[in-house]
């Protein structure tokens, strides 16, 4: 895999997020390399063709569709592949049974990888013969934008394929962030979940609309979150004295914010959801993902011009620095 020019890569699954990665990896890989697609869905080559254009807002034309290969079965799919992605259905049994079958078809050194948004890669090996093999790659959506891809590995994920599967994403110029082990949601869900749980709280007791919590986020630390997490975000709060410090001065506040969290539950009708899912509906109807799509991107690529431009800066000082040592050390 260190080099494009032979590389295999199958998606199985042709929803939101197969999709998106199809755009990804057509755009991330070099001829002759070749995509294969595999999806038990009806017309497929048809709807891949007008579907994935959606994902070229700005060069719906320029689509290398001789590069994508439509499979008509799973092992056509997976039989010469070097890589096997698959974002099918939120549903276990379909996954243990889909990876019995491909690990019976595939090459034995094939990555195989999982999009679920939340079911383990240990429960969906149980059946298979190599549990080493399968590790989950989460990304966040739309993965063709967005840098993220959570590596979830079972406990008998080997070690080699956690590895080359960073090397993969790193290689492309992505974030893959090993999560040490199996949890519910896993991260980048879990913490935006936490928000979502409180943002549902505030709304259903009347202190302020749907719209005005998604001002608020964007217009505070929607762009704050987008330069630094909450961690690097609240130290540099704290000055000098870092996170210690911003504790120090209203840790009061945030335990007192904690300790006052809405207690939402989202399966046991407690009568917020008719309230708040009119109100969205009433605001936004139809969100028009393009429009995030293109936005998303811009700041993306202005965050990596200005790091890019400072890890420059951060080079030629240190270059600099480097020379003078050597001409005051030859004095």
């Amino acid at each position: 895999m260190d080099h494009d020019t032979d590389l295999n890569i199958t998606l199985i699954g042709t929803g939101t997020i197969g999709l998106s990665f199809a755009a990804f990896h057509l755009s991330h890989t070099l001829s002759p390399s070749r995509l294969t697609i595999y999806d038990t869905r009806p017309n497929l080559e048809q709807y891949v063709q007008e579907t994935l254009p959606k994902f070229y807002e700005e060069h719906p034309n320029s689509i290398p569709f001789s590069k994508i290969q439509i499979a008509t079965s799973l092992k056509e799919a997976v039989s010469n592949a070097h890589i096997i992605q698959e974002s099918g259905p939120e549903n276990l049994q379909i996954k243990r049974e889909l990876w019995v079958r491909v690990e019976k078809y595939a090459p034995k050194n094939a990555l195989l990888w999982s999009s679920t948004s939340g079911i383990p890669a240990s429960q969906q090996a149980q059946d298979m013969t190599d549990k080493t093999r399968l590790l989950v790659v989460h990304p966040y959506n739309p993965p063709h934008i967005m840098p993220l891809l959570e590596l979830v590995p079972s406990p008998s994920t080997s070690d080699q394929v956690i590895q080359r599967t960073q090397d993969f994403w790193k290689a492309r110029g992505r974030v893959p962030i090993h999560i040490k082990s199996e949890t519910t949601g896993f991260v980048a869900n879990r913490l935006a979940f936490a928000l979502l749980r409180e943002a549902i709280h505030l709304v259903d007791a009347g202190v302020v609309s749907v719209s005005e919590v998604d001002k608020i986020v964007e217009s505070s630390m929607g762009p704050r979150w987008a330069v630094a997490g909450p961690f690097r975000s609240y130290h540099a709060g704290g000055g000098s004295a870092g996170l210690e410090g911003f504790f120090k001065n209203i840790g009061g506040t945030v335990q007192e914010c904690w300790d006052d969290a809405g207690r939402v539950n989202a399966g046991k009708d407690e009568g917020w959801e008719e309230k708040v899912f009119k109100e969205a509906r009433e605001v936004y109807g139809v969100v028009d993902t393009g429009e995030r799509d293109r936005v998303t991107r811009r700041i993306l690529d202005v965050l990596k011009e200005e790091r890019d431009g400072a890890a420059r800066e951060r080079e030629i000082s240190d270059s600099l620095q480097s020379e003078s040592e050597v001409r005051l050390s030859s004095k």
